[in-house]
């Protein structure tokens, strides 16, 4: 039996690696969430006008691996105490969310949450959002499987920044 998680955190080009080649996982898609435009195109959501974010669906089989194991790998992808973007992503189409589609995925979200902002590992709140799933419309062809097709840009554009967080703030 398959299910689904929806992610968002910065640029979706940086969050489908993470998830991508793990045991259980089936598929992942870069898309828009959260808006009030149906079907938009990368500029309309990238024009901050629409109220979407850029996410991650992720298809994943929960006999293998659980919905808590994909939070927890959310939360070391992200900073969780940046709500107006991602590190060089900047704007509300960036913001930090985990949308959850029902209770159960909820409360494993929200004790998460709750145990990371116990730890006190950030100086700062944990202000990522977990909010109900939006329809998710999957971005263009080109923005899919990113890392893969364009792994020097991936690189140097966009995890540069992601690359040093993660290492300075999730050494465990």
């Amino acid at each position: 039996m398959e299910t689904t998680a929806i992610f968002a955190g910065g640029c979706f080009w940086c969050m489908v690696k993470p998830f991508d080649s793990l045991p259980g996982i089936k598929k992942v898609v870069s898309g828009y969430t959260g808006g009030t435009v149906a079907n938009p195109t990368y500029e309309q959501v990238a024009s901050h006008t629409t109220g979407h974010t850029e996410a991650v669906e992720i298809t994943f089989d929960p006999e293998v691996i659980s919905y808590a194991a994909l939070v927890e790998i959310y939360w070391h992808q992200t900073d969780p105490t940046d709500a107006a973007g991602q590190f060089q992503d900047r704007g509300d189409s960036y913001r930090p969310v985990i949308f959850v589609k029902d209770a159960a995925q909820r409360k494993i979200a929200t004790a998460s949450k709750t145990r990371l902002a116990a730890s006190e590992q950030f100086d700062a709140p944990i202000v990522t959002q977990i909010e109900d799933v939006q329809p998710f419309y999957p971005a263009e062809p080109e923005h899919q499987d990113f890392y893969r097709r364009n792994p020097f840009r991936y690189q140097i554009e966009e995890m540069g920044g992601r690359e040093k967080f993660i290492k300075q703030h999730w050494t465990n």
